[in-house]
């Protein structure tokens, strides 16, 4: 396979079957628009299509991993009844592609990670984070239910506490912070990050490659049974989506200032 359409994903093969994507929209910060979104849910069926890829490395260009959303975005969706289903239907393909990849995922967030940038960082198999990233699942200051991901995955990782805390206040979290609740495997300085996701994935690449997708596959049956508990979330998501508050939240956003929700 050769990877050939992807615009905002840049794809490069290492040795050994690593391939490294990059979320290449460094301008916006990798904010993902209707076009990023769709491919950052399509790459993971093509990863596990590949015969030569092993394991798949994914980054950001510049600064940032994945700054969420693109705030344009929002507001194409905001009260458009068919724009929200197709978000819901591609929203569950990213989830599900990344947890049914049967080759491992090593996420490299070398700096903010939110909205659908906070999905593939945490869903990730591995996850490496540069200690000033700042990681975050932002969507009820947007004004809509927290899905996406987080639902299905923050409380596996971190606990209940910590999970109710950040997705019901939206809080950021740093790197070295999301390390120690056990959001992400590793912390290091924002340097180091990328050549340690590709240090990680030349160990997967290299080891028996049966064994480790079997146990990548029996680790994901976690997520998989909390798949019902993702669906209603993203259904939530979707739901409030039609709502007024999504509205008052990108103005606020827009003009920056605190949002006055009703």
């Amino acid at each position: 396979m050769g990877f050939t359409d992807y615009e905002q994903l840049t794809l490069s093969r290492r040795d050994n079957g690593v391939l490294l994507i990059t979320i290449d929209r460094p301008e916006k910060y990798n904010a993902a628009d209707e076009g990023m979104h769709a491919e950052l849910a399509r790459i993971w069926r093509d990863v596990a299509a590949d015969p030569d890829v092993r394991v798949a490395v994914i980054t950001g260009a510049g600064k940032a991993f994945s700054a969420g959303g693109d705030l344009a975005m929002v507001e194409r969706m905001a009260g458009d009844y068919d724009r929200v289903s197709a978000m819901l239907t591609e929203m569950s393909e990213l989830v599900y592609n990344m947890i049914n990849c049967d080759k491992p995922i090593v996420s490299a967030i070398n700096g903010v990670a939110v909205g659908a940038g906070a999905v593939v960082a945490l869903l990730a198999d591995v996850a490496i984070v540069a200690e000033d990233a700042r990681i975050g699942d932002g969507h009820v200051k947007l004004g809509v239910a927290a899905g996406d991901h987080a639902a299905i995955v923050w409380p596996l990782l971190a606990g209940m506490a910590k999970a109710r805390y950040y997705l019901l206040t939206g809080e950021m979290i740093t790197g070295t912070e999301a390390e120690r609740i056990g959001l992400a495997a590793k912390a290091l300085p924002r340097e180091d990050v990328l050549p340690e996701a590709l240090r990680v994935a030349e160990v997967l690449a290299t080891g028996a490659q049966q064994a480790i997708r079997l146990t990548k596959r029996a680790l994901n049956n976690w997520l998989r049974n909390a798949g019902p508990i993702f669906d209603q979330s993203a259904a939530y998501e979707m739901l409030t989506f039609m709502g007024p508050d999504v509205i008052e939240g990108y103005t606020a956003l827009r003009e920056k200032r605190p949002p006055n929700f009703g």
